[in-house]
């Protein structure tokens, strides 16, 4: 179905050979990408400068904040917000509106494209209006993909973003370029979402993909049409690589001709002599209906696997959940399985990966005079955009799916982050989504509540939801539709005409930002000092520790224009006393800098000068950052007094830059379940400004604990000059303010 070869590859005479030489690099699609993208000269150091950006509600008040610090005036790129994201959510009274005020305010005054809430979801809005072959776009958010139109999307942090809208670069390594060579049709039955699973349970866990390029080609690109490769797409953020991009074609064009941009096409395809860093192939006839048991997309089986091994399989979810979320003694998920059947209370079609034309429109032939049934299943689809839902409604799709009971719902990304749709407790979720972590959903371990979901295709949902809630893998139906790869549908924007501010290029000056009551500036941040004596606020040993644990989604992020209301919530679900710690520790290095002589100053720092040492608190996890792209899972431990993580690895670049882009040390070091950290132990950084003030990328710190001490050496590798400099000012902030 899929295999990896991990050693380098040459693309030539229409197959792939062994490329015992690097060269024929600059014959991918991504290469010419790059190379029009970068203003370095340099080819090996890029500094990219995109094309567009684009950012929901949840980034976007933070991004121009950032930005208007550090001085800017108008958006220099064309900038798209939109509001997809808490839309919906009653919290906090009216702050989640008053953020939409501000950022129609944003976009008139300083020249950007403003998107209200519920008209799309937006990663649709980018690949209707914006996604176009060799360009480049990047996003505040980590599913901001739009390879399969030959268009380069990287999703990031908000600094980075903010660095765009300064006027400056986008600074990385060049990376490397993986060849997905897709072969064969799909089966009726099969999915995007099938493919993508199996494609991140291939990949994800040995790291062949990450920080990447994924190029798409091959005969079987031919067999896909347009929403299905973009729902294959959409999904490689689950594999952590870095961008993604496919050959384009005819349909590609007659696609873009379709949105309104046929002049914007131009053929994409690696040329002869092409060199892969390694080959990645995908026989898309060998796939089958796929499910992503929780807590991971990685954690995929195929339907029929997962019903002829249910009880090992739920067991060990059962395992799981005890052990990443806490929660003893929670009912068995074997009580859903009888008779080799297994019971699903809830299916979702949503967001930028579920809910295209194309997967709503077959769920709902498959549905077509059917009924969910009268039980707890129930239903909801979420079209990606307002011309999607126009163009189904006009078509009887949205008609067929009511009639069969499913729950038509607004332009939302709710689902996808636990803002809509929560699961009851106990119950068992099926989702076209793009995540399945842990409380992503909604649900609040610590308050007892537990709650499941797994990823499927749409295919299947409407399978499942047509056996009234029985598990049923589209293919087991005796009459499920296949997928034409020539299927588009006709774009209509009459719904963007009507309701979109479209103020690209035409800043206003004069116009006023309208500040709502939990809008807030960002608090003062200070320059790294001489020495750093850290205590350990939270010390996390699972295998991989996500952006939600770190922050959670759902109705934490209304308040994500508030830093300091936000950074409450910071490890809530994960480690409740981790702000309480983080929050003592602060109290002490604010009075520190007040008099460097007081007595809880002295006792805090024992032997260590108060004068050069400064205190905070540090977060020690072993692969931290998969997930979100939301800056806030850095930001909010920053405001609490953060100075630096230790990790084995960062799980993703865009955590691990936005680590430092608010001023934290990024450490890595080895054997960290040895050295086995815990809260309350201390680490002492001596000479650490003098270390990033040069070019070295290693100290030998020392862990205090128990009374005694132990060295540890901590690395700093890969850190370029202005990230030294960044961490030095103390955050991106100071850093632009210095000039």
């Amino acid at each position: 179905m899929i295999t990896i070869q991990n050693a380098p590859v040459r693309w030539q005479d229409g197959r792939f050979a062994p490329a015992p030489h690097p060269q024929g690099r600059e014959g991918t699609m991504a290469h010419a990408i790059l190379m029009a993208h970068n203003t370095s000269g340099d080819p090996d150091r890029l500094s990219l400068r995109f094309d567009a950006m684009a950012s929901h509600d949840i980034t976007y008040v933070g991004i121009i904040q950032t930005a208007r610090a550090s001085g800017m005036k108008e958006f220099p790129l064309p900038y798209v917000l939109t509001n997809c994201h808490n839309s919906l959510c009653a919290v906090g009274g009216t702050i989640n509106e008053d953020d939409h005020v501000f950022g129609l305010s944003a976009a008139k005054k300083y020249g950007g494209e403003f998107v209200p809430a519920h008209q799309a979801v937006i990663h649709s809005y980018m690949r209707e209006r914006y996604a176009a072959p060799g360009k480049m776009i990047l996003g505040s958010d980590s599913h901001t993909r739009y390879g399969a139109y030959g268009c380069m999307a990287v999703g990031e942090g908000g600094p980075e973003l903010a660095r765009q809208l300064l006027r400056k670069t986008y600074d990385i390594a060049y990376p490397k370029i993986i060849a997905v060579y897709l072969t064969g049709t799909p089966r009726p039955g099969v999915g995007p979402q099938d493919v993508a699973l199996a494609l991140v349970g291939a990949v994800f866990k040995s790291g062949a993909v990450k920080n990447a390029v994924l190029e798409f080609f091959g005969p079987g690109v031919a067999s896909l049409s347009m929403d299905y490769r973009s729902g294959i797409d959409v999904m490689t953020t689950e594999t952590t690589c870095l961008s993604s991009v496919w050959q384009t074609d005819g349909l590609t064009k007659t696609a873009l001709t379709l949105l309104g941009r046929g002049d914007s096409y131009q053929e994409l395809s690696p040329a002869d002599g092409a060199y892969y860093d390694s080959l990645v192939t995908v026989e898309l006839d060998k796939v089958e209906p796929m499910i992503s048991l929780p807590f991971h997309p990685s954690n995929a089986f195929p339907i029929r696997e997962f019903k002829a091994n249910m009880a090992d399989l739920l067991h060990q979810v059962d395992v799981d959940a005890a052990e990443q979320l806490g929660v003893k003694n929670a009912p068995s998920l074997l009580r859903k399985a009888l008779d080799g059947r297994f019971r699903v209370d809830q299916g979702v079609i949503a967001g930028c990966s579920g809910g295209t034309f194309q997967n709503l429109k077959r769920a709902a032939e498959i549905l077509k005079g059917c009924s969910t049934g009268h039980d707890a299943f129930w239903l909801s689809c979420y079209p990606g955009s307002m011309p999607i839902n126009l163009e189904l409604t006009r078509c009887g799709a949205i008609a067929q799916l009511m009639a069969a009971g499913a729950s038509i719902r607004s332009c939302f990304c709710g689902p996808c982050f636990g803002a809509g749709d929560v699961p009851a407790n106990g119950a068992f979720s099926v989702r076209h989504s793009t995540r399945n972590f842990p409380n992503r959903e909604g649900s609040k371990p610590g308050d007892g509540q537990i709650s499941y979901v797994a990823l499927m295709d749409a295919r299947s949902i409407a399978a499942t939801a047509r056996m009234g809630g029985v598990l049923t893998g589209a293919d087991e139906l005796p009459d499920v539709p296949a997928d034409r790869p020539d299927e588009q549908w006709a774009y209509d924007d009459r719904p963007y005409q009507s309701r979109v501010y479209f103020g690209v290029g035409r800043p206003q000056a004069g116009e006023e930002l309208v500040f709502g009551p939990n809008i807030a500036d960002w608090p003062e941040q200070i320059p790294l000092p001489e020495n750093l004596l850290l205590t350990v606020c939270s010390a996390i040993y699972d295998p991989v520790t996500t952006t939600d644990e770190l922050i959670p989604s759902g109705e934490t992020s209304s308040y994500r224009s508030n830093p300091l209301l936000l950074s409450e919530f910071a490890l809530s679900r994960k480690d409740p006393q981790y702000v309480h710690r983080a929050k003592a520790v602060q109290v002490v290095e604010r009075l520190r800098r007040q008099d460097p002589a007081d007595p809880e100053v002295k006792r805090a720092l024992g032997r260590f000068d108060p004068a050069r040492t400064g205190l905070g608190s540090l977060i020690m996890a072993l692969k931290p950052g998969d997930g979100s792209a939301r800056e806030q899972a850095a930001s909010c431990q920053r405001v609490l007094g953060g100075c630096a993580n230790i990790a084995s690895e960062y799980a993703t670049k865009r955590y691990r830059s936005n680590v430092v882009n608010w001023g934290m040390l990024p450490f890595v070091a080895d054997n960290l379940e040895k050295l086995c950290l815990l809260p309350g132990d201390r680490v002492y950084l001596p000479g650490i400004r003098a270390l990033l003030e040069g070019d070295g990328e290693t100290i030998t710190a020392a862990v205090l604990r128990n009374g005694g001490e132990t060295s540890v050496v901590l690395s700093l590798p890969g850190l370029t000059r202005e990230e030294r400099d960044v961490i030095l000012a103390g955050c991106l902030i100071n850093y632009y303010a210095q000039g």
